[in-house]
């Protein structure tokens, strides 16, 4: 059973992967202007994605009115967190990927405990962006 969440979640990960890498096919309108990778992390901070995965034994009403009352919104992000990118993952819930400041790992971790607990089972993963290092790379495809 566990070997089975496990490779449920490596698939979910690839799936999720794939799916940002896919916005390189969207028309130039609906990217980000060129420059700098908004998931290039700063001096002193990382990216870390978020898995909130829907507590299915609830609706999406009680799931809400859940963060509302654990004061979801006002909180999350914690200050000085920045969201990068929010994804809606159908059959699996958000995913969220966040720059923090390595000093605010803590506070990012009590405010996803103390709120989004209860409507959500939540998973982390450090994250850093490969595509910067696989265009270098000389023999791979374009």
């Amino acid at each position: 059973m566990k070997r089975r969440k496990r490779l449920i979640s490596v698939a979910v990960a690839a799936l999720f992967a794939a799916l940002c890498s896919a916005t390189d096919a969207l028309p130039v309108a609906a990217q980000e202007p060129s420059g700098a990778s908004a998931a290039v992390p700063q001096a002193g901070s990382f990216l870390l994605t978020v898995f909130l995965r829907h507590d299915q034994t609830k609706t999406v009403d009680q799931i809400n009115e859940h963060l509302k009352q654990t004061g979801w919104y006002d909180k999350f992000p914690p200050d000085g967190v920045e969201i990068v990118a929010w994804y809606v993952m159908m059959g699996i819930g958000q995913v969220v990927i966040l720059r923090v400041p390595a000093e605010k790992l803590r506070d990012t971790n009590r405010v996803i405990e103390q709120t989004a607990w209860g409507g959500y089972r939540t998973e982390f993963y450090p994250t850093y962006d490969f595509k910067p290092v696989w265009d270098a790379i000389p023999h791979h495809r374009p």
